[in-house]
């Protein structure tokens, strides 16, 4: 597919990705994501020509523009979707598949000074969450979800959601399922109540010889072993 019929491309699927955008006007002004993947499909035509200079001129002008970097060395695939786009950082040796939506503030970074491919490759259909980072020569499987404000260093494998600092998987086998943002558990809210309950329990037991209590401790302990085993998976 040649270069302008993949702009054309990426500007048809703002409207696919967006319920928000109802005017040509609109979308002129307001969707800097789309914008900086059209400046990106020029510069990276100029920099597998060898134009690598002029290619980085010009994605350093979207820069300003839209406040998203995109190196044009990167590897970005067909009908990728920046939403609002402000803080995206996208490193030289990134491989990003078809039909990806990334939110703002989203960095696929490196986590070394070498050379060769030291950045993430992201597969179809991932979705990643607002202001997470993936760090690293790492692999988002097929239709995974990364969720907001997760930090990533380890692969992430298909049909599977991420969370967290540093991201564990989840969920896994869920490759259908909408991404919703505010149904993810909190990894650290259940942690504290499982620690309250579990001393609760233990100063029950200090003062009185309760097998009933002994029983309800034994229980949490069953749900903590899951829980870890959960997050070594």
């Amino acid at each position: 597919m040649g270069i302008f019929a993949l702009i054309k491309e990426d500007f048809s699927n703002a409207y696919k990705n967006d319920p928000a955008l109802s005017s040509k006007l609109e979308f002129l002004f307001n969707y800097p994501g789309v914008w900086a993947i059209a400046w990106y499909r020029v510069a990276h035509k100029l920099y597998m020509s060898n134009f690598k200079g002029l290619a980085r001129i010009l994605m350093g002008l979207a820069q300003i523009m839209t406040n998203i970097d995109i190196h044009p060395g990167a590897q970005i695939g067909r009908r990728v979707f920046i939403d609002h786009g402000t803080g995206v950082v996208i490193g030289p040796t990134t491989i990003i598949e078809d039909d990806v939506l990334i939110y703002q503030g989203v960095t696929l970074g490196g986590v070394s000074l070498t050379h060769g491919k030291r950045h993430p490759t992201i597969r179809k259909g991932v979705v990643i969450g607002a202001g997470a980072k993936v760090l690293g020569n790492i692999e988002i499987g097929q239709d995974a979800k990364i969720g907001a404000n997760s930090v990533v260093v380890k692969a992430v494998p298909s049909c599977s959601t991420a969370i967290g600092i540093p991201a564990h998987v989840i969920e896994k086998g869920r490759c259908k399922d909408p991404f919703m943002h505010n149904m993810l558990p909190d990894i650290n809210k259940e942690m504290f109540e499982y620690l309250l309950k579990r001393v609760a329990i233990l100063e029950h037991i200090l003062v009185e010889d309760n097998k009933e209590l002994l029983d309800q401790d034994l229980e949490l302990e069953h749900i903590y072993d899951s829980f870890i085993k959960s997050m070594k998976s």
